[in-house]
């Protein structure tokens, strides 16, 4: 086990979450409380950088679907980036990787947000 790490910063219109560590039933309450401070500063258009997370367990994924449903009513928005294919297939079994756009960087993101505004790529 991996203790957990969160720092962000500001991309663009988004906050940028870094976490590292595993995302587990011991780690999950600091990145709960780093995300609800972020809240409560107004920031609620969140790019959770999981590409330093080797593992995540339902309590992890239970942080960060309870995250999407504090932001959505107010017009905020979560995208993730992840590569580690351990959590990505998480992501895929449980079904996540419907409900969250999964990225490979946080300027992909970013990036895709923007295209997304200006109605790039729309259907």
């Amino acid at each position: 086990m991996t203790e957990l790490t969160v720092t962000s910063e500001d991309l663009g219109p988004f906050t940028v979450v870094e976490t590292t560590g595993d995302l587990d039933l011991v780690s999950a309450p600091v990145l709960r409380t780093s995300l609800e401070s972020l809240f409560r500063d107004g920031r609620i258009r969140l790019i959770l950088d999981l590409r330093g997370v080797p593992f995540v367990d339902s309590t992890g994924l239970g942080v960060l679907v309870g995250a999407l449903r504090a932001v959505k009513p107010h017009g905020g928005d979560i995208r993730i980036v992840c590569t580690a294919e351990r959590v990505l297939r998480v992501f895929s079994i449980t079904g996540l990787d419907q409900v969250f756009e999964v990225f490979d960087s946080p300027q992909s993101a970013v990036d895709a947000a923007a295209a997304a505004s200006r109605g790039v790529g729309s259907a």
